[in-house]
């Protein structure tokens, strides 16, 4: 086709010819990947069939390069690729052919994917995946296999070999579900020698795999029968009254952009802790256009029992999502979370009695019956995961199974796999030894994190360290550019995830930065409020905020000085601890609470009277909080000596004042960074270790408190001043 209206075309014929063979390889998967019409985040594969030199003969030899296990096409690089024998690749057939368990046989299968190893080209260590043997007994020298929404509409039709004939005529043959394997390869090997015109065959229920002899030619052909099923059932999908009518028509209204938000708000915390019963979820709210669509329509309980069809669809949404029948315009909240909860339990029975029906006598242990998304009328679809990436990810996989339901009951009638298919996917062996192959979560996981004070000093550094153990980090600060700043600084170097449209700012990454004014409660609860949509909930809080006012040259401190530093210091401590617990209970899963006190609230000393007497307050807060809080939340306090390397309350002027008040020599001109050293080194030698204290030290503290090693400790105060003995407990 000369142009496109349902993809991209991207292939840039200086770009590719600058590449050698398997970068160009790299170079087409990577712009099919970039398409989330052409296939979704981390299925399809590409392979090419190419020449190279046998490292032991020096023989020319034809090597299948093809997209391995794990990676995702939009990203992989050549380090994603195997590479095999095409000729043993062949010679295995024989090997299968042999065994007497060949055909859907779940273990004949397994075994083959074992065998595979043994055509291993050059020592190359990346794992091939079940999916060789369809690239490697296709006659194509470049194939590609995608999973786009359209294609597998028609292949999740009820008469989807009739339709590949209607819409593709003899360019396309078709093969009933089958998973994939060797079976399958020499199931398309037959098919592909019985109809030597075909380039390309229908998967049932899964997707389609393409070839050519030249490398474009196979993209571009790719691209036409996206094309061409997608025109098909837009043309379908128009002729049926399109949008107006899409799932049997709209039955509910979507709520107002402001109600929905705050209906989300109220909810999302309580049912983060009810989906995380086994083990904490990050969750990822849509509120689009398309998932209201769905979602507000006559048909979506009908659509959502059934599942989803394609197969990387349900290892991410499960067998099946949660739909609740609540009506937006005359239920509110209240009733939602019955409804909600009763549907839970449902699922839960419902979950545990597939595993029980479909379970095999060495299938893994069932896996977390909760559902990992949620339909709600009027308000859209929440989606949850580990983490956010996964979240997001899930997200986008639900919103590829509405597409292709909206297809395919445009054209005929969408079907899903069989249930007994569908748990023998998801409770795979091979994927269960993937799932047991990655690393130990690390110690932080699916922990969301409230820093209050993030944009500068102690607050900045306990966000990078505690996002280091993975944890998702909220970055908070009265000023919102600083928050934003780091959270910035975060995601920088660790990585956004992958998004999808929706609600704004549940389309955030690994941190995110807000405002918040912690001596104004209603700012708090919107701050909470905004956490809540980001990733359903919090875990732990850490205050890292506070202000210093020095005395004046009298000694004395202004009332309005005094009363500010009270509010900031404490009242906005005791706030944002009040607000937090409402959340806390809400969500029923146990906490943590640091503020941030300070050595000078047990040493009593001239020229910082509001201060130090404030801390004094702190430090008793702490105590008092942990009482109240308990035993859901565990309350604990950071106190620091002097930190002034870093740190926001030592601006230049205040550096200059105390190096003046300690008469510690120094220019006028001096460089600023040698100002705060001296200053920070005179500090350190009143200390019995004589080293500075910085943001990083305190850091490590907050670090500790929030995670499980000092499990059974509340109500303490944690003293990071380099050993002040002044302020030693008495």
């Amino acid at each position: 086709m000369s142009s496109y209206s349902y993809v991209n075309y991207s292939w840039d014929d200086a770009k590719a010819a600058s590449l050698d063979s398997v970068g160009r390889l790299v170079y087409r998967s990577n712009i099919l990947g970039s398409d989330q019409r052409i296939t979704n985040t981390g299925g399809g594969n590409t392979s090419s069939k190419l020449t190279g030199k046998d490292p032991i003969t020096g023989k020319d030899v034809e090597v299948l390069w093809v997209k391995g296990s794990g990676g995702d096409l939009r990203t992989a690089g050549r380090e994603f690729f195997s590479s095999l024998y095409q000729e043993k690749l062949l010679a295995l057939q024989g090997v299968y052919n042999a065994r007497p368990d060949k055909g859907l046989k779940t273990q004949a299968e397994d075994d083959m994917v074992a065998m595979q190893a043994h055509a291993t080209f050059n020592l190359n260590p990346r794992a091939s995946s079940i999916d060789t043997p369809l690239h490697s007994f296709l006659p194509g020298k470049f194939v590609d296999h995608m999973h786009p929404n359209a294609i597998i509409a028609i292949a999740a039709s009820a008469n989807c070999e009739r339709l590949t004939k209607e819409i593709f005529g003899g360019q396309m043959a078709y093969v009933p579900w089958m998973r994939p394997g060797f079976e399958l390869g020499l199931a398309m090997q037959k098919i592909s020698k019985e109809q030597p015109n075909v380039k390309a065959i229908m998967m049932g229920q899964h997707g389609f795999i393409s070839w050519a002899d030249d490398e474009k030619a196979c993209y571009t052909w790719t691209l036409d029968c996206i094309e061409k099923a997608s025109a098909y059932i837009e043309s379908k999908y128009q002729a049926k009254g399109g949008d107006a009518k899409a799932f049997g028509g709209q039955k509910y209204q979507t709520l107002p952009e402001a109600q929905r938000r705050a209906t989300l708000a109220s909810i999302l915390p309580w049912l983060r802790g009810q989906v995380s019963q086994q083990k904490r979820f990050i969750g990822t709210v849509q509120d689009d256009e398309k998932i209201l669509r769905f979602v507000n329509s006559a048909d979506a309980p009908r659509l959502a029992a059934l599942g989803t069809s394609c197969p990387d669809h349900f290892l991410r949404t499960k067998i099946k999502p949660l739909y609740v029948d609540w009506n937006p315009q005359t239920e509110d909240a209240a009733a939602l979370k019955l409804k909600l909860a009763a549907a839970l339990d449902q699922y839960r029975v419902d979950y545990t009695a597939y595993y029980n029906v479909c379970r095999r006598a060495n299938s893994p242990a069932m896996r977390d019956p909760n559902p990992t998304v949620v339909l709600i009328p009027g308000l859209g679809m929440i989606a949850w995961g580990k983490d956010k990436s996964e979240s997001r990810v899930t997200a986008e996989f639900y919103n590829c199974a509405v597409e292709v339901m909206r297809g395919a009951e445009a054209i005929d009638k969408y079907i899903a796999l069989p249930q007994q298919e569908a748990f023998d996917i998801e409770y795979w062996l091979l994927e269960e030894a993937k799932l047991q192959r990655m690393p130990a979560e690390k110690e932080l996981a699916r922990q969301v994190i409230i820093v209050i004070g993030a944009g500068s000093g102690i607050g900045k550094e306990t966000a990078h360290r505690l996002v280091k153990d993975g944890a998702h980090i909220v970055c908070v600060d009265l000023n919102e550019a600083a928050a934003q700043a780091t959270a910035k600084e975060i995601t920088d170097k660790y990585g956004l995830g992958i998004g999808v449209a929706g609600t704004g700012i549940s389309n955030c990454g690994l941190a995110i930065g807000l405002a918040a004014n912690i001596t104004d409660r209603a700012s708090i609860r919107a701050m909470l409020d905004q956490v809540a949509l980001a990733y359903g909930g919090f875990d732990s809080i850490c205050v890292t905020a506070g202000i210093f006012v020095p005395s004046d040259t009298t000694g004395h401190i202004p009332d309005d000085k005094w009363a500010l530093t009270f509010n900031i210091n404490v009242t906005g401590s005791y706030l944002v601890a009040d607000e937090a617990f409402k959340t806390w209970k809400q969500q029923g899963l146990r906490g943590n609470l640091v503020l941030t006190t300070s050595a000078n609230a047990a040493v009593a000393k001239k020229g910082s009277l509001a201060y130090d007497t404030s801390k004094a307050a702190a430090n008793h807060l702490v105590r008092e909080l942990a009482m109240e809080l308990s035993p859901l939340v565990r309350v604990n306090g950071v106190a620091p000596a002097t930190v002034v390397q870093g740190s926001a309350m030592f601006p230049r002027d205040r550096v200059i004042g105390s190096l003046a008040k300690y008469a510690i020599p120094y220019k006028d001109d001096e460089a600023t960074e040698s100002l705060v050293t001296k200053l920070a080194q005179f500090y350190a030698d009143r200390t019995l270790t004589k080293s500075p204290i910085t943001p990083a030290d305190q850091a490590e503290a907050y670090f500790l408190l929030v995670t499980q090693r000092l499990s059974k400790t509340t109500g303490q105060i944690v003293t990071v001043d380099g050993g002040l003995h002044e302020a030693f407990l008495r």
